[in-house]
């Protein structure tokens, strides 16, 4: 008779049917956690099809108070990871429903102190930081030049702030630039891989702006480390690795056989946009983290995920 493995962890995930939730779920239950993922009604949980049995889920959205404080105080959880956030695409910079998701949240910490609940941890962006710095780091100034990053901002120092005097432990995990597998595909590195699966040209930039990329499937495996080792503080989640627009798109388009169709200086640059954004990793490096995939190797598992999903 075969011994299961014991469980390690009850986690209460938010954001679960998300880019990143969708890449941290299977990480989850490959450490054998019990997860309760939160998932609004209308959501089809497309990207949660191959592990949705493997895990519990509730539905309603982060401002359901009373449907998430029932679910969480029959679950228990050990560990919250709150990922769930207003991201629609061309709107979620500058949208008021940033404010509610800041107060939702701080409602969730409120919830989950009540259940007993002592690990927390958030996700931020590293729009939060002043961007004119060559490098950052976790000590670097705050600037948000955009609502969205300053309700995220708002949070993390409500959070800290809370956690503190509830005894909780309360992570923060600024994220950079990603890419991956199932990225909402109105966004520039999936609709580039789309665009050039149908010999479509693709209108660009110049591309001289310098970004911090890095591979959702190491993203997802940072987030695993910051909550299963009830680390405190912020941690930037980043690959400490400088690349231009022009190179990452350069080369997508070279694995496809279609960079030729990147039409390079054909639309503007955006005037809010800054033209180098840089984490420093060393402190997430310092828990044990470790990238397991280069910007070409993660390009190549999301062109190959995009054209499996265009065969179909």
């Amino acid at each position: 008779m075969g011994c299961e493995a014991p469980l390690v962890m009850r986690v209460f995930l938010t954001g679960a049917s998300g880019f990143i939730g969708a890449n941290l779920v299977p990480i989850l239950i490959e450490n054998n956690c019990e997860i309760l993922a939160l998932a609004p009604l209308d959501d089809p949980l497309d990207r949660l099809k191959d592990v949705e049995t493997q895990i519990r889920i509730v539905r309603g959205n982060l401002a359901d108070t009373k449907i998430i404080a029932g679910a969480i105080d029959e679950f228990k959880p050990e560990t919250c990871i709150h990922l769930a956030w207003y991201a629609e695409p061309g709107e979620y910079l500058h949208s008021l429903r940033n404010i509610e998701f800041l107060f939702q949240s701080i409602e969730l910490l409120k919830v989950l102190h009540s259940s007993g609940c002592s690990n927390v941890l958030m996700s931020g962006t590293c729009a939060e930081y002043d961007t004119s710095i060559r490098v950052l780091t976790e000590d670097s100034p705050a600037r948000p030049e955009t609502l969205y990053a300053t309700a995220k901002l708002s949070l993390n120092l409500l959070g800290q702030h809370f956690a503190s005097n509830h005894n909780m432990n309360f992570a923060w995990a600024r994220i950079f630039y990603l890419f991956g597998p199932h990225e909402d595909e109105r966004r520039m590195v999936p609709a580039l891989i789309k665009s050039l699966l149908t010999e479509t040209p693709y209108p660009a930039t110049k591309g001289e702006q310098v970004r911090d990329y890095l591979y959702v499937g190491d993203v997802a495996a940072a987030l695993w480390l910051i909550a299963s080792s009830k680390l405190v503080g912020i941690y930037n989640v980043c690959s400490n690795t400088s690349t231009t627009i022009h190179h990452l798109m350069t080369t997508a388009g070279k694995i496809l056989g279609k960079d030729e169709l990147i039409q390079f200086g054909s639309i503007p640059y955006r005037d809010w946009e800054p033209m180098s954004i840089l984490g420093d990793n060393r402190k997430l490096k310092r828990a044990g983290w470790r990238q397991q995939f280069s910007l070409d190797q993660g390009l190549e598992r999301t062109v190959d995920w995009w054209r499996c999903r265009q065969e179909q």
